[in-house]
């Protein structure tokens, strides 16, 4: 009997403590996305990413101009021409697709570099004020949800305006 009085004791002392370590536990959430696309700096960095990819556009126009001189250069004097001369003129063709094809690569790659370089301090200082929002509001937990990996969360808990305020947005 002394037995079951003490492990019932032990059941509701385990019980009470979950249950307050429940309620201490503050969820809130965030769509990132939103935020990301509220902050003001967004748009200076969009700007200057389409100025970075405005010179390889240039740069791939020029190249497929120089790409269309040439087929039409060789379309037009092909019948007059040695083998040997049109074996030089579909090398330098074929060397020049070559070169459009490695150029625009390059392109896409640096400009994802630079998109990432631009765009870090302004994730750095999004990702700031959420932790210090959710510190100053007691919250335990928050969930990004334009991951979409939350199935259902209460409006309540939202910290997306206490974020943007912390920033100065509207």
């Amino acid at each position: 009997m002394k037995t079951l009085k003490i492990t019932l004791l032990i059941i509701t002392v385990a019980i009470s403590t979950f249950g307050m370590a429940q309620k201490g536990q503050k969820e809130g959430f965030i769509n990132s996305n939103e935020l990301m696309a509220a902050m003001p700096e967004r748009d200076s960095v969009q700007k200057n990413l389409q100025n970075y990819a405005n010179q390889f556009k240039v740069q791939l126009e020029a190249m497929q101009k120089e790409y269309q001189a040439k087929i039409t250069d060789f379309q037009g004097k092909q019948d007059v021409m040695t083998d040997l001369i049109k074996e030089t003129k579909i090398k330098e063709i074929t060397d020049l697709e070559k070169r459009i094809g490695e150029f625009q690569q390059t392109a896409e790659a640096d400009l994802q570099k630079k998109e990432q370089e631009l765009l870090q301090p302004i994730v750095d200082k999004a990702k700031n004020a959420i932790i210090d929002v959710a510190k100053a509001n007691g919250y335990t937990k928050v969930t990004d949800t334009s991951f979409g990996v939350v199935i259902y969360h209460n409006e309540e808990f939202d910290i997306l305006n206490l974020v943007k305020k912390k920033l100065g947005i509207q």
